[in-house]
């Protein structure tokens, strides 16, 4: 299984810096970051820009959380195939990404996650983002699901239909 994991589920999976983490969100993220590293393939940019966020947000050491675990275990796993894909993307002038959609109803999309929708769309399977406790997700996921992006949403005891516009599936 391929997928993108936007940095709130590193964040949350620590358990810190982050007050709106419950303690299921907190067990299931770790629990996924768990099971992507041995079963599954992160796909990140060939940039860094995927690991500059991560690496500003979590500790690259390992230590002390699930999250920081799971950076250190990328960074020493970026150039093996088997467990990460990277992808070719294209910063534009406009402060994103020549992949992301030109789409009247993505202007407001949060310049900042805007590298995770590039390397969806750049990668040749399009595989799911991964989210935990993210609200922009959910408000423009039909938007996004006409590019063909698809979400999966870790906590959706955090972000649900209830707390957005959006129809977003219950997690997993």
């Amino acid at each position: 299984m391929k997928v993108i994991i936007d940095t709130n589920v590193l964040i949350a999976a620590n358990g810190r810096d982050c007050p709106q983490v419950t303690p299921k969100c907190q067990l299931r993220t770790g629990q996924y970051l768990r099971d992507i590293k041995e079963n599954g393939i992160i796909v990140i940019d060939n940039q860094w820009l995927i690991l500059k966020e991560y690496r500003n947000k979590v500790n690259q050491t390992g230590q002390p959380g699930i999250g920081d675990a799971f950076l250190k275990w990328v960074l020493t796993n970026q150039t093996n195939s088997q467990r990460c894909q990277q992808v070719k993307i294209h910063p534009s002038e406009d402060n994103s990404f020549q992949e992301f959609p030109n789409d009247p109803q993505l202007k407001k999309f949060d310049p900042s996650d805007r590298k995770f929708v590039a390397v969806a769309l750049a990668a040749q399977d399009c595989p799911p983002i991964i989210n935990a406790v993210d609200s922009d997700w959910a408000e423009f996921y039909e938007a996004l699901t006409i590019y063909g992006i698809s979400i999966e949403f870790l906590c959706g005891e955090i972000v649900s239909p209830q707390t957005t516009q959006a129809q977003v599936p219950n997690p997993p």
